[in-house]
């Protein structure tokens, strides 16, 4: 298990990595920022990372430690779903009203940029990252839109639509990054295509429910949070469903995908596999 930044300040091997993540953080300040470590935070937290490698390694040692590791990111799905992220679903976007939908993906996606640029200045090279889910096909969201539109409904193709338009500006954007950056190396992994081909073909990849989740209550199970004291209903066999509770798919789910990024398969992964990357 990779130790988290406040067991690794504490721990005199932090050589084979760190996990500066945190649940519910998003590519902007302002995401759940009164329940979240930010981007932000998280970088400074890796600089302080940096700074104790450097005092055991040394100049040399930290530097080249530093440009082989990988530098895993799987960020912004909070930033998109916090617009959405109230009891019934909006006529406008309401963290839209100071900004168009293209104003906020470039906010989103500059400040995500700007964080791994600075990574790459203190020697980062090598560098993993996931793109955002297809959100709006959630359980969470299609009990919305079922809600709203009834049983003929499906996805929420409004929150849909703004994540494709991410997915494509963030593969575009590593593209011009490696033809700009001396060394930068990446593998990109799309999870909005791995998780959809599960949804449109479930049996193939060994699942029976691919809309409802597993915890929850309500259309498709995608209200509750899951193990609270409220009510939920939970499903006989996880292992069945592709996702797990509201916003979340299950540990096979993930097993998959971990497979699959590893791979390289051609269709959800570019530039080179995680395997490669790791080499």
């Amino acid at each position: 298990m990779i130790p988290s930044f406040y067991q690794a300040l504490h721990n005199h091997s932090i050589n084979h990595g760190v996990n500066f993540a945190s649940a519910g953080a998003g590519c902007l300040d302002e995401t759940y920022s009164e329940k979240v470590i930010s981007l932000n935070t998280q970088l400074g937290n890796f600089k302080i990372i940096r700074k104790k490698l450097k005092a055991q390694l040394g100049k040399k040692g930290s530097k080249a430690l530093l440009s082989n590791a990988v530098y895993l990111f799987s960020i912004g799905n909070n930033d998109y779903l916090r617009l959405y992220d109230i009891p019934d679903i909006p006529s406008n976007m309401s963290c839209l009203a100071y900004a168009t939908e293209h104003e906020y993906m470039n906010m989103v996606m500059d400040s995500f940029v700007t964080v791994m640029m600075e990574i790459y200045k203190l020697g980062g090279r090598k560098f993993g990252i996931q793109d955002l889910l297809p959100l709006g096909c959630l359980p969470r969201f299609r009990g919305l839109a079922f809600l709203k539109e009834g049983p003929h409904s499906d996805c929420l193709d409004e929150l849909n639509s703004i994540v494709k338009k991410h997915n494509l500006a963030l593969s575009r954007k590593f593209k011009q990054l490696k033809k700009k950056l001396r060394g930068f190396e990446y593998s990109f992994f799309s999870i909005f295509d791995a998780l959809n081909e599960l949804f449109e073909d479930p049996s193939t990849y060994g699942f029976k429910e691919a809309k409802a989740a597993c915890c929850g209550f309500g259309p498709y199970r995608g209200f509750g949070s899951c193990g609270m004291a409220e009510a939920y209903e939970l499903c006989k066999n996880v292992k069945e469903h592709v996702i797990f509770d509201s916003y979340h798919p299950t540990e096979k789910a993930f097993h998959h995908f971990a497979r699959v990024w590893w791979q390289g398969n051609s269709n959800v992964v570019e530039s080179q596999s995680l395997k490669s990357l790791l080499a």
